[in-house]
């Protein structure tokens, strides 16, 4: 197979068509090798328009849900990112490689342990996993400029991870049920004030243990 050429075609025909068009971005999805996070059954697949299966009902996102969630999120080279989901670690090494640093926390311990011999074999050293279940909250590591949750979300969280936002930081979420979710950006303004984007319109798994809207029983 002719990875190149169908990191070309992924690029051309699904990213940019997608309205990712940030130089910077798209330079990286050159960069970092999606074929080697993806699970070598797979490994073909790697540059398809869809989620391929991790294991255990996990997903990965596709490429152009990837690329336009990078874009939103608008790295510049300094922020202490949160991820909830660390997943095949793909997503992770595209933070990485515009983050200051990126704490990852991911629920399944065979994909933390795949995840951190990618890291390793591709030399990102600013990556720190943390096995857990990040879903609710994440206390122990602090304040985030960027928050970044890989599962989606039944309703927008009201104040958990929200409030682990530094002033100028972002929340990236995809929210809703069955085939209707947004793609969600909340900024912190200030503390406890916050402005919501809705960006785009798309479909992934959901984030195991996320909190569940009150439903009426008849």
């Amino acid at each position: 197979m002719d990875y190149e050429q169908a990191r070309f075609n992924m690029v051309e025909q699904q990213i940019r068509p997608w309205d990712v068009l940030d130089p910077k971005v798209l330079d990286l999805l050159h960069k970092v090798k999606r074929e080697d996070y993806v699970p070598q059954v797979y490994r073909s697949l790697a540059f398809v328009d869809m989620e391929i299966p991790l294991g255990d009902g996990e997903l990965m996102w596709p490429p152009r849900v990837e690329a336009r969630a990078l874009q939103a999120l608008q790295l510049s080279g300094h922020e202490r990112v949160l991820e909830v989901g660390t997943g095949s670690g793909y997503f992770t090494a595209l933070m990485a490689h515009q983050a200051g640093v990126v704490v990852s926390v991911e629920l399944r311990a065979n994909l933390k342990d795949e995840a951190e011999r990618r890291f390793k074999a591709h030399g990102l050293t600013n990556i720190q996993t943390r096995l857990g279940d990040a879903a609710r909250d994440w206390v122990d590591d602090g304040g985030f400029d960027v928050i970044v949750l890989t599962g989606s979300l039944p309703m927008l969280p009201e104040t958990y991870l929200k409030n682990r936002l530094s002033p100028g930081g972002r929340l990236f979420a995809i929210v809703g049920e069955g085939d209707a979710m947004q793609a969600t950006l909340v900024t912190c303004l200030a503390p406890a004030t916050f402005r919501t984007d809705r960006l785009f319109e798309t479909r992934v798994a959901p984030l195991k243990h996320a909190p569940q809207p009150e439903r009426f029983v008849f």
